[in-house]
């Protein structure tokens, strides 16, 4: 199972570490969560820098490819070379993004006509192009999810965990991790 997070420069901190650090504690064989990146390394709103694991293309034959927000999502959805280099597929894929990330998702034209969520200075931007934005923290359309804001990590976590894992599942590898109190709220 592999797990793609896709990060870009001034990407949003606690999105992609908190879903990383979450997503990796799951002890599955072959389930294997990767930063995905145009460079080798990208630095964060926060000023730290982090190595990537992969490429984007990577999430092209990914089992699971999740979005991250940050300053530059604006730029990136108006990235034609940038979004040329996906090629997803959400009836194979699960697809996901963070806070802002929903505007990637739609520049890639994944979400028109559907529900989704996003951080509130998004949300007019999404509406323009034909999403009917609600306030929720996790908005789940098919394969595809999108979490409003930086915290709802925890949220998009559980869906790919329930979704490739199931429930029971869940709740076993998370208590044996020590998660107890995650999969209170969780579950």
């Amino acid at each position: 199972m592999k797990l793609a997070i896709v990060a870009f420069e001034n990407f949003t901190d606690i999105d992609v570490f908190l879903l990383w650090y979450l997503l990796n504690r799951v002890t599955v064989p072959d389930w294997s969560v990767q930063i995905l990146g145009e460079q080798t390394h990208h630095t964060a709103r926060s000023g730290l820098t982090i190595p990537m694991h992969s490429h984007v293309q990577l999430a092209n034959t990914s089992d699971v490819v999740l979005f991250s927000s940050g300053s530059e999502t604006r730029q990136k959805m108006k990235d034609a070379d940038y979004l040329s280099q996906f090629n997803l597929n959400p009836e194979h894929q699960l697809i996901g993004s963070m806070c802002s990330g929903a505007l990637i998702l739609t520049a890639l034209g994944l979400l028109q006509g559907k529900q989704a969520t996003t951080y509130p200075t998004a949300k007019q931007l999404l509406e323009n192009f034909g999403v009917f934005v609600v306030e929720r923290s996790l908005v789940i359309e098919d394969n595809i999810a999108t979490a409003a804001g930086c915290l709802a990590a925890q949220d998009l976590a559980r869906w790919v965990m329930e979704r490739k894992l199931g429930i029971q599942s869940i709740k076993r590898r998370l208590t044996a991790n020590g998660f107890v109190r995650l999969i209170t709220h969780m579950v």
